[in-house]
């Protein structure tokens, strides 16, 4: 990728972990996961993370709030996601304990632009290699 850095030097303040709750109460119950979703191959975690740019049109609105708040909301009518996989023995079937004790969520700043990292953020696919047939 032409123009890019070969190192970016950055500092990441990352902020403690806490859990976000549905905004509401949401149904305790337990939900079977079907033997597709059920797999030993498919039983590991999987966490993301989330770039977000700077709106100059949001000056004023701290992004962290709106998303907490956001995310709160959505789990009320996503609520198994606010829940806990929990192991029924001896069958070894999963199955969603509907808690509502919440998800992981973890604010962090950087001291970097994304511009900063060129083209290596893109969503796009990158460009297909020319033939030499």
């Amino acid at each position: 990728m032409a123009g890019a850095p070969t190192s970016l030097g950055f500092s990441v303040r990352r902020r403690e972990r806490e859990l976000v709750a549905p905004a509401r109460p949401t149904p305790y119950e337990f939900k079977m996961l079907s033997d597709i979703d059920d797999q030993d191959i498919l039983r590991f975690n999987r966490s993301g993370i989330s770039f977000y740019r700077h709106n100059p049109n949001q000056d004023g609105v701290d992004p962290v709030t709106v998303i907490r708040a956001a995310l709160s909301e959505a789990l009320v009518h996503f609520y198994p996601l606010a829940g806990r996989l929990r192991e029924l023995r001896p069958t070894r079937k999963l199955v969603v304990e509907c808690t509502g004790e919440g998800v992981v969520f973890v604010e962090a700043d950087a001291s970097f632009r994304m511009d900063d990292l060129g083209d290596g953020t893109s969503t796009s696919p990158p460009p297909a290699a020319a033939s030499t047939t």
